[in-house]
């Protein structure tokens, strides 16, 4: 038996156990649940890990996840003191995961406005699963990539959001991704699914952190659908411990005058891959993509975009910016694709990296494919280092080495963290960029101060 086929049969020999322990604790589960399950196992034993050969993978290698022999869990116990010292502090309507088993003991919903639901997945198919049927693998089936079809055989737990037409959720939405470390890594295959009605408004944060010696595998798929009108801002601020394994696929659907801005935060995990597209489906839809990846030691990083402009008139910007210091290496793929007839559209992408060491590596990417003319695109990508006059300028006013380097590494990340209205997600990136600086610092200032500096 070769090795890539080993790998796969182990995975499946996992699913084959887990679902014979369900029939038997729970009984059979519906039909459809169980075909979409036996159509991604299916699917991903055609497929097989992907490889560096895949144009896709061409940069990022996931043997560590290929050959790791992961358990399930179904244990939701977690030390009460360790969770808050990891949660965020903000007021919100929080869903706690624990290794992707849902922990009703860490969540805290409070009351939620008319016509709003937020449920465990588990809760939403036990309540009415063909409401959920539905929606649940429009957007990313298993043919997207061979981890979806993972996660749609492995699927049972995750987050469900309802947005009623018309309703405003005042309050961040939380949903808590908590790894545990213990004597045998485990693996959880979440599943998000937002549907945000027309004319509605929200914010979800998606907070993926653990304990530090956690070295476990999630692999999460995410389907945003926003009607008419919707506003949805997502948050996804990764900070999984060193060792933790991490691909996600996020996709959204985007009806006409909806308005989607992503900020994807990327601090923590060994291995990393982020796949983020957007389908502007409608005239008046927009697409705001705010990227930071920070890596250090030997952590890998891929960040893959797509803006799909399927209808005239719609609009897209892209920032991702990313350091990396050590030995860490980044991958950047950002690509815009203007359908045939979609007219007056506006597609802009800019990517900017920062190396902070001399064997820390990035490969970016970005891309433009049009098939209209009446369009402004534009793209492009930079990379460099910090500069030795400013760090020298700032050391001569008083400021020791390592604050004049996290001062401008936090200068660089500026013009991302500065569109970020969440006190508790900006700090936490704050603080693993530069450390902890004498005071808290307006980073637009602190721009232009660093611009000054070089200038004289």
């Amino acid at each position: 038996m070769s090795d890539v086929h080993s790998e796969v049969s182990r995975f499946l020999e996992r699913l084959k156990e887990r679902c014979a322990e369900r029939d038997r604790s729970q009984g059979r589960e519906p039909s459809w649940i169980a075909a979409r399950r036996q159509a991604g196992a299916a699917r991903f034993e055609a497929l097989g890990f992907p490889t560096r050969r895949d144009e896709a993978w061409k940069y990022t290698d996931v043997r560590a996840i290929a050959r790791g022999d992961f358990a399930l869990t179904d244990s939701a116990d977690f030390s009460p003191a360790t969770a808050a010292a990891l949660t965020l502090p903000l007021e919100a309507h929080r869903l706690t995961f624990i290794d992707g088993v849902f922990s009703a003991a860490l969540s805290d919903l409070g009351e939620l406005p008319s016509g709003v639901a937020v449920l465990p997945l588990s809760q939403a198919l036990a309540e009415n699963h063909e409401a959920v049927g539905g929606p649940l693998g429009r957007l990313t089936g298993v043919d997207f990539s061979p981890f979806s079809a993972l996660n749609t055989a492995f699927m049972e737990e995750g987050a469900v959001v309802r947005l009623a037409p018309g309703s405003v959720v005042e309050k961040p939405i939380l949903l808590q991704f908590l790894s545990r470390s213990g004597a045998k890594p485990v693996m959880s295959h979440p599943r998000i699914l937002v549907e945000a009605g027309s004319r509605s408004q929200a914010t979800l944060v998606e907070h993926h952190v653990g304990e530090s010696e956690a070295a476990n595998f999630t692999n999460l798929v995410a389907e945003l659908m926003l009607d008419r009108g919707a506003i949805l801002t997502h948050y996804k601020l990764q900070e999984a411990p060193l060792a933790d394994l991490h691909v996600a696929s996020i996709h959204v659907e985007q009806a006409r005058d909806s308005r989607y801005t992503s900020f994807n935060l990327n601090l923590g995990g060994g291995l990393v891959r982020n796949d983020l597209i957007s389908e502007l489906n409608g005239e008046g839809a927009e697409a705001n993509f705010y990227g930071l990846f920070y890596g250090q030691g030997r952590q890998h990083i891929d960040n893959h975009t797509l803006a799909n402009h399927n209808a005239p008139r719609t609009f897209s910007n892209e920032n991702y910016k990313g350091i990396l210091d050590d030995r860490a290496r980044g991958v950047f793929n950002g690509k815009v694709v203007v359908k045939r007839d979609s007219q007056k559209i506006e597609g802009f992408q800019s990517n900017a990296n920062l190396l902070l060491s001399d064997r820390a590596e990035i490969d970016a990417k970005p891309e433009l494919e049009i098939y209209a003319d009446d369009v402004k695109c534009s793209h492009g990508t930079t990379t460099g280092q910090l500069d030795e006059e400013a760090i020298y300028a700032l050391r001569t006013r008083g400021i020791d080495l390592q604050t004049a380097r996290g001062l401008l590494t936090l200068a660089f990340a500026g013009e991302v963290l500065d569109r970020v209205d969440l006190d508790a997600v900006s700090e936490r990136v704050e603080l693993a960029v530069a450390g902890k600086l004498p005071e808290r610092f307006n980073l637009a200032g602190l721009v232009e101060a660093s611009l000054a500096l070089h200038d004289e």
